[in-house]
């Protein structure tokens, strides 16, 4: 495909929305199943946005690990053959889709030895849409709620004997945009999981109002010394690998740093008025082993 002009590259400061709690310091929850018509508010917390100096991972691809920044970013990933169709019903994409995902990750996490993909997410750039791209700093999983979905998807004595043993877990988002061309509107912020402390995670109540099932998100308070990040004209064949959870950043001494990326869509302010809106795809999945 021709492409007749260069989408914006470099670092850029944008306004990021960091968490900001609520006025009757009650604790944080988010209601996720809300329908779109809805007079009630779908969180009980507001945010604040900040500009913030992202930086361009694409000259140092090479250098951010999962252990280390909990995002990887994987290049020259051949699309399906059945593009773009294979991307328009959910039965499509967990016959056609899922089996790379799978084979993606067995072949891109050390030692891994299972994979278990929980579910998936089309975010299209309509305001009425089902799922728009996220402006607020968040990370998806929490240790309380990444242990519950080991509980959740597993049989009883599967998720007792992982969770009992010291198995190594993890909850990895494999992101993607669907855009032909290079993608311009609303890229991924990411942050280094290194630069994120313990005390800017603030766990919050992920509520489902039909079903009654209560999980775990995070919102991210604001530092100065967050570092963050995003892949200049990502394409349709590249991937960033997002890991919310790592069971082993628990263990005392781990070379784990943190083992939780912080991640928004945002808006750089460089992009053209003619863009093409954010189509995008991630599939989350348990990561098991060693």
């Amino acid at each position: 495909m021709a492409i007749d002009h260069l989408p914006p590259s470099g670092d850029v400061t944008a306004p990021l929305n960091f968490y900001s709690p609520p006025s009757d310091n009650f604790p944080p929850f988010n209601l996720a199943d809300l329908p779109p018509d809805s007079p009630t508010p779908p969180r009980n917390y507001g945010s604040t946005p900040v500009p913030t100096l992202i930086h361009d991972a694409r000259p140092n691809l090479a250098s951010f690990t999962l252990d280390r920044d909990s995002f990887q970013i994987l290049t020259s990933q051949p699309p399906p053959t059945s593009e773009p169709s294979l991307f328009t019903s959910d039965t499509s994409i967990k016959t056609h889709y899922y089996p790379e995902i799978t084979s993606l990750l067995l072949s891109t996490i050390p030692n891994a030895t299972h994979i278990l993909i929980f579910d998936h997410t089309i975010r299209l750039p309509s305001p009425s849409a089902p799922r728009t791209p996220v402006q607020r700093v968040h990370i998806d999983q929490t240790a309380l709620s990444a242990a519950q979905r080991v509980r959740k998807h597993l049989p009883p004595h599967e998720a007792d004997k992982i969770l009992s043993s010291g198995t190594r877990y993890r909850i990895i988002n494999v992101w993607r945009p669907l855009n032909d061309a290079p993608l311009e509107s609303f890229p991924l912020a990411f942050a280094s999981s290194a630069s994120l402390r313990d005390e800017e995670v603030v766990p919050v109540e992920h509520r489902y109002t039909q079903t009654g099932y209560i999980g775990q998100t995070a919102a991210i308070a604001h530092h100065p010394d967050q570092t963050w990040y995003y892949l200049s004209g990502m394409q349709n064949t590249e991937r960033i690998l997002l890991q919310c959870f790592d069971s082993e950043a628990l263990k005392e001494n781990s070379e784990v740093k943190g083992g939780r990326v912080a991640h928004s869509a945002f808006e750089d302010p460089r992009t053209r008025p003619e863009a093409e809106g954010r189509r995008s795809i991630e599939v989350r999945a348990l990561v098991f082993g060693p």
